[in-house]
């Protein structure tokens, strides 16, 4: 990046994204030790928010083109001794190289950014290591989880959220201003111990969706071996007829359907069963299994991957014309009522059943839809909880129902034709049905009013065998107390 882009400001002088009055102060000096990536980043971002910006380098005259020209750069003893807040951007097998500096860095705040390799990768944070080096400093933790490029472009293309810890009030409350004014949202994550787990946040790969992938390719993998048994081990084996080029489309957009029905279901079923244990123990304050808390937890990833299996079914299902072996099928199907001279080939029943399995998987994708948008922090940020739980919950219940109305649809009565079923296997759509239809009835018996209204209870604190006292007339008009069991 060159010097004028550099010196180019990315956001308005003085934008605040928090709370507005908060203002930097007057004249007021930050300071940078180090000169890689995050620390220029950083620099950028500090000038542009209004602050005075002091970078310290070992280099200073080899470094200073890489900084916007509002920001000093000098060495480090120097900028050290200008400001009270310094930002160490610098590895943690480097710190060491600051110790030169300690009857310096005495009494200053250090906001300590770096990250390990590797997750627990040392017994102790790189924070806490700072701060044994630097015993008379009080060290921040803050940063770490903001990357160059979000500071570079702005809060509003990454995430706005700063983590901060640190032992000392005063000095996480000085680094939360400052976060609030570069247009961040600080969060107080506590003291010093802290550390080792917001270090740890950058290094995990999606730590809320590894269970529903792993669950997801799972079912894909189950529904992909049986749907290649019934359409091509099986006329191969019994009818000598090569189908392999069924694989890649064909078997593929028969399984993806099926995944994607039965994630949906599973998003529900755990609701279900919560509720059964509910109604059975006659308390919500019992703890689930750690399965199914589990369980609950990863709702939102499994149903967002059941839009994704049923966004990819609908592409292939628009592509199935588009290939040969289908044009190929069609030239001699027509060939042949040719030759028998056919003239109408209408099956009114396959008409009907078709246009209405469109239309309704068409409609069953649309809610699906709905439901992976309100999913997203910034739409669901702007529901309130009665809108986002209609949605999620009521709406996401009738698409459960229209996409077994679609799979209904699907198999008609084929169900019941004795040629579907290749090697005594049933057709793969009757075993999808399992779970979503046991989701379904369940959910129609706890809307009965005598189930529900339990229910209702036991969520508002009811519970099962509970005493609870009462007060009641006496004979003589005046008023006794005694008690009862709550389940009378």
């Amino acid at each position: 990046m060159s010097r004028g882009d550099m010196a180019k400001p990315l956001l308005g002088q003085g934008s605040t994204e928090g709370d507005p009055s908060i203002t930097p102060a007057p004249g007021r000096t930050i300071g940078v030790l180090g000169s890689g990536d995050f620390a220029r980043s950083l620099a950028i971002r500090l000038v542009c928010s209004g602050f005075k910006v002091v970078v310290g380098s070992r280099n200073p005259k080899r470094k200073t083109s890489l900084f916007p020209s509002a920001a000093e750069v000098t060495f480090q003893a120097e900028a050290v001794k200008k400001t009270d807040v310094i930002f160490v951007a610098v590895f943690r097998e480097h710190y060491t190289t600051l110790c030169d500096l300690a009857d310096v860095l005495a009494g200053k705040i250090l906001v300590d950014v770096s990250n390990n390799t590797e997750i627990n990768h040392h017994k102790e944070s790189n924070a806490e290591y700072l701060a044994s080096l630097f015993p008379a400093c009080t060290v921040v933790k803050a940063f770490n989880v903001v990357s160059a490029w979000t500071l570079q472009s702005g809060a509003r293309d990454g995430n706005k959220q700063v983590l901060i810890c640190s032992n000392n009030q005063e000095a996480k409350r000085t680094v939360a201003e400052i976060a609030q004014v570069m247009g961040f949202t600080p969060v107080d994550m506590g003291c010093m111990s802290s550390a080792c787990e917001i270090e740890n946040i950058p290094l995990r790969l999606l730590p809320a969706w590894k269970i529903p992938i792993f669950l997801a390719l799972g079912l894909f993998l189950c529904f992909f071996t049986y749907n290649l048994i019934r359409q091509v081990i099986h006329p191969f084996i019994r009818e000598q007829k090569n189908k392999f080029y069924k694989i890649p489309i064909e078997v593929v957009n028969t399984t993806l359907p099926c995944v994607s029905y039965v994630m949906l279901s599973l998003v529900y079923l755990p609701g279900v069963l919560a509720a059964c244990s509910q109604l059975y123990y006659g308390t919500k304050y019992r703890r689930f299994p750690d399965w199914l808390d589990q369980w609950l937890q990863h709702r939102k990833q499994i149903g967002l991957l059941s839009f994704f299996c049923a966004a990819l079914h609908a592409v292939y299902s628009l592509c199935l014309p588009m290939r040969r072996s289908h044009r190929y099928l069609l030239i001699e199907t027509a060939v042949k009522q040719a030759v028998e001279k056919k003239m109408n080939i209408w099956v009114e029943e396959e008409v009907w059943r078709m246009e209405i399995y469109i239309s309704v998987g068409i409609i069953a994708l649309g809610l699906l839809s709905l439901l992976a948008i309100t999913s997203l922090p910034s739409i669901a940020n702007s529901l309130n909880w009665r809108e986002f739980s209609f949605v999620q919950s009521s709406l996401g219940f009738v698409a459960l129902v229209v996409s077994t109305l679609h799979t209904l649809t699907y198999g008609w009565s084929r169900a019941f034709d004795e040629n579907q079923y290749k090697f005594y296997l049933p057709p793969t759509y009757t075993l999808t049905l399992l779970v979503p239809c046991t989701v379904i009835i369940a959910k129609v018996i706890f809307s009965l009013p005598c189930i529900r209204h339990r229910l209702l209870r036991i969520r508002r604190g009811w519970e099962k065998g509970r005493y609870v006292k009462f007060v009641l007339p006496s004979a003589t008009g005046e008023y006794s107390s005694g008690e009862t069991s709550s389940n009378v």
